[in-house]
């Protein structure tokens, strides 16, 4: 009969009693104790799992192995507390003779799964990490066209300060004043500035952005290579669970887990990172649209009003020049006016000498003498002549004040006619300059359709 088959058999004791009972008593107790210990260890049961010593066994041998060792497990754990209600002392299972390799086995296989776990995490770090490296980019592009529009704006400043310098060069002093120009200029000029500061400050807030995206980065690819530091004997083909695995939520992280805190921390800080640089690229995006359909409503605003100036100084040019030939006009009826009066004002006045007097003009002629030989016969061509003489004299010198005036008039409208000419003239000037240096090429290409559509929406 083997030992397997042994069971254990207690003798019963003698009915006889000779010796002392002290003697007898510590015999009994003895006894007793040792078969409670028999009980206890189980001696002679066979073992619970016998395991060959080959340690290349198949992989099934190994899973039916380990999950004897459990069921064992299992099965010893309910003897023990009933026996632990019967002896008050713990059972425990006898160990086969392959434990040292199931031992091994089980730590490559926990191994193993967690290696596989945090190439899980690698790879999402690392793809986050990649995420926010497109994000980084896609910044700055958008970054790249702000600047450009901060370009176009200072241009368009730089336009609006020589406008506003040629147009302080006007020749007269009532073409200098300030009109709609000048008031449009000042306008762009103010909406301009905002611009500025609005797009300057949207550029602080994506360089910030950008760091904090860098920063991200650095710290996913940190975290990374710090988990891949137990990778070096995992193959990487087939080491991941696809690419669901990979891209999977962790609930909760632990120190001593695949997931640390800090892993944990970075995914979420980058997450975050990137829902705020996205708002920021839309924010950007739609600043820099705003802002080119405002730059140019307000350029082609101040256009018009100048091609308006001129076109006004223009009409007011053409009514000089008609009205400065209906002046040069009279002035010259005025003069040959003049000259007449003059001429009759000679005439009147008679010879300068009076050896150039005729006969029958002298007013000691024989028939006047012999006229005024009888009282109250004199004659009234003296009186006459006087009178007339004084009329010609003041009509004269009415005629000349009135030629003094037109002529006056007409120099004045000359003048002013010169001044609208070029007033017309450097306003024109100015409307080409602005035409001509406003830099196209500074506006982002991407944009343009974006703010033709809205300049015709705004139209």
């Amino acid at each position: 009969m083997t030992a397997e088959r042994m069971k254990l058999q207690v003798v019963p004791l003698g009915s006889i009693t000779i010796g002392p009972k002290s003697w007898r008593d510590s015999t009994v107790r003895s006894i007793r104790r040792a078969e409670q210990l028999l009980r206890q260890t189980r001696a002679g049961r066979p073992a619970t799992c016998v395991q060959p010593r080959n340690y290349s066994a198949s992989a099934g041998h190994k899973a039916k192995c380990s999950d004897n060792m459990q069921a064992n497990e299992g099965r010893n754990k309910l003897p023990r507390s009933q026996t632990a209600k019967s002896t008050g002392m713990p059972v425990a299972p006898f160990p086969s003779s392959s434990l040292r390799e199931q031992c091994a086995a089980a730590s490559v296989a926990v191994a193993s799964e967690y290696m596989r776990q945090v190439r899980d995490v690698e790879v999402q770090l690392r793809r986050q990490a990649g995420r926010v490296n497109q994000e980084v980019v896609k910044l700055e592009k958008e970054k790249g066209h702000l600047q450009k529009m901060l370009h176009s704006l200072q241009t368009s400043l730089e336009v609006n300060r020589r406008s506003s310098e040629r147009r302080t060069k006007r020749p007269a002093f009532s073409e200098t004043e300030k009109d709609g120009a000048d008031y449009l200029l000042s306008l762009e000029r103010r909406e301009l500035n905002q611009l500025k500061r609005d797009l300057e400050g949207t550029l602080g807030s994506s360089q910030s952005q950008q760091q904090a995206l860098v920063q991200s980065s650095k710290q996913l690819l940190q975290c990374a290579a710090e988990r891949g530091r137990v990778l070096e004997l995992l193959p990487l083909r087939g080491s991941t669970r696809g690419r669901g695995a990979a891209t999977q939520t962790f609930s909760s992280a632990d120190p001593f887990s695949p997931v640390t805190p800090e892993c944990k921390q970075a995914l979420e800080l980058s997450a975050s990172i990137l829902s705020q640089s996205q708002l920021l690229r839309a924010k950007v995006r739609e600043k820099v649209t705003s802002a080119i359909a405002r730059q140019r409503e307000r350029h082609l605003c101040v256009n018009d009003g100048l091609v308006k100036k001129i076109a006004e100084t223009v009409s007011l040019e053409q009514s000089l020049t008609l009205t400065m030939a209906a002046t040069w006009q009279a002035e010259s009826r005025k003069q040959r006016e003049v000259n007449c009066i003059r001429h009759s004002h000679g005439r009147a006045q008679g010879p300068e000498s009076s050896d150039d007097f005729l006969s029958r003009e002298k007013l000691n002629r024989p028939v006047v003498q012999v006229y005024h030989r009888h009282p109250g016969t004199l004659l009234p061509e003296a009186a006459r002549l006087i009178q007339g003489s004084a009329v010609l004299r003041r009509c004269l010198e009415s005629s000349e004040n009135e030629l003094l005036r037109l002529r006056g008039s007409r120099q004045r409208l000359t003048e002013e006619l010169r001044c609208k000419r070029v007033a017309a003239q450097v306003d024109a000037a100015v409307v080409r300059m602005r035409r001509q240096q406003v830099d196209k090429r500074a506006t982002p290409v991407l944009l343009q359709g974006a703010h033709a559509r809205q300049l015709s929406c705004v139209r």
